[in-house]
């Protein structure tokens, strides 16, 4: 599908969503105080963009989304390369992962905001344990399902240690990885939202928190659409660099 079939696809569900919106307004009788209308808050998204109030708390959020996916991901793929392949380990680590991996991030924000205090930091914190557990298991998971063939030709070829994992474990487990990243990237976007309502100063996540207490309910729902925007962008760039790495290791076309 190419990209204008790609766009064209985009802006009907847009405008399908915007219609559906609009007549739970009418149907509901619901007044601007409670269910601000697609022109208010289109309206609301213009004045957020010339004011440039937008970008400002949009550089913050990505700028700590960043940071926590990046500090979570590299460490959570290596360590689920090497897990992966010691089995014997790995049924002593999943049971701690599977006790820490159901508790929500945002429930440690106690514990967090006392070891980091407030700011950039427990934002982050929350981001890295949002997305460390979906990466390690998925990428354990990967490297499990790996054909034993596989690994029977590298050791022919006398292959091992991390060129083994650079040339073979990698790229076989990496539709594996991708589902991680994806999943993960998810589950931290989500909850670097949750992380800036609860202490952060600035952030898409301050912007709605901040406009709900002015009652500025339109912005509130701009501030919504930006972040599910932002979020949807992030998705194609993994899909990108899905199919930037596929091409390296010659797995696509």
């Amino acid at each position: 599908m190419n990209l204008t079939k790609k766009l064209m696809n985009f802006g009907i569900g847009m405008v399908i969503l915007v219609i559906i919106w609009q007549v739970v307004i009418w149907l509901g009788g619901y007044q601007e105080a409670l269910l601000p209308s697609p022109l208010s808050v289109g309206k609301a998204i213009i004045d957020l963009i010339i004011e440039g109030i937008i970008f400002v708390h949009l550089q913050v959020s990505l700028g700590r989304f960043a940071a926590g996916y990046l500090m979570a991901v590299f460490p959570a793929i290596l360590l689920g390369m090497f897990l992966g392949r010691s089995p014997r380990v790995w049924q002593v680590i999943d049971p701690i992962v599977q006790v820490l991996r159901p508790v929500a991030p945002v429930a440690w924000s106690p514990f967090i905001v006392l070891w980091f205090g407030i700011g950039n930091m427990p934002a982050i914190a929350i981001i890295f344990i949002a997305a460390f557990f979906p990466v390690l298991l998925s990428t354990v998971a990967g490297v499990k399902k790996i054909n034993p063939s596989y690994l029977k030709i590298a050791e022919n070829l006398e292959i091992r240690n991390w060129e083994l994992m650079y040339k073979f474990i990698f790229p076989a487990a990496f539709p594996a990885v991708v589902s991680g990243l994806r999943l993960a990237l998810g589950t931290a976007w989500i909850f670097l939202v949750a992380g800036e309502m609860i202490g952060a100063q600035s952030g898409l996540g301050f912007l709605i928190v901040d406009s709900r207490n002015t009652l500025n309910l339109d912005y509130v729902l701009a501030g919504i659409i930006f972040i599910g925007v932002c979020g949807f962008l992030l998705d194609r760039m993994i899909s990108v660099l899905e199919r930037w790495v596929g091409k390296y290791y010659g797995m696509m076309a």
